[in-house]
């Protein structure tokens, strides 16, 4: 379901069984040197998804990742490069510390931290996203995590002058010196938070 990944080797995105009923699970596996391994977008009856400004979009998926240190593990991010964005990624989660981390970064790199709470490394937890795109100030998101809001906003520019696209797995920015591995399973997308339970 994921568009297109983003990872240099040696790093992999890769389907792994672990004979659970589970199933098929995605792996992104960061190793040293390599500053990430992502994907980016959904694909929807074989093409990648379009996002608009204006719409509700809801997005769930269960997550977990070998150490409580995966840093960027989700990025609303905009498209085009440097002085294009107004925006780079106006919402962001990092797992960090042991805890997931959601910031709302508004235009100007204004990092404003919306919610945290408890992570475990090497068990699976559940998120939902609810973000409603908006290219002034009137859009809002919200973040569950294992059933629970922890983070939410409103009155947030949550839509980037040449538009948005998830990405997914784990990234480190500018530094490659440490590992990291993130599972992702059971990825859904809709319009409202029970669409993606």
């Amino acid at each position: 379901m994921f568009g297109t990944t983003l990872c240099d080797s040696p790093g992999s995105v890769t389907v792994d069984n672990w004979g659970t009923a589970r199933g098929d699970i995605f792996k992104f596996n960061k190793p040293i040197g390599v500053p990430r391994c992502e994907a980016h977008n959904v694909r929807a009856d074989g093409e990648e998804y379009s996002f608009a400004d204006g719409k509700t979009y809801w997005f769930g998926w269960d997550s977990m990742t070998k150490t409580g240190d995966a840093q960027t593990v989700f990025q609303w991010k905009s498209n085009g490069t440097n002085d294009q964005n107004a925006q780079n990624y106006p919402v962001l989660m990092k797992v960090e510390d042991g805890k997931l981390k959601v910031w709302y970064v508004a235009p100007g790199e204004k990092w404003i931290s919306i919610g945290t709470a408890p992570w475990s490394p090497g068990e699976w937890h559940s998120i939902q996203l609810g973000i409603t795109t908006s290219s002034a100030e009137s859009g809002t998101l919200a973040v569950y995590m294992d059933g629970t809001r922890i983070a939410s906003r409103s009155d947030a520019r949550t839509w980037d002058d040449r538009g948005n696209k998830p990405r997914w797995g784990t990234y480190w920015g500018t530094d490659d010196s440490t590992a990291s591995i993130n599972w992702i399973d059971g990825l859904k997308m809709g319009t409202t938070r029970a669409d993606v339970g």
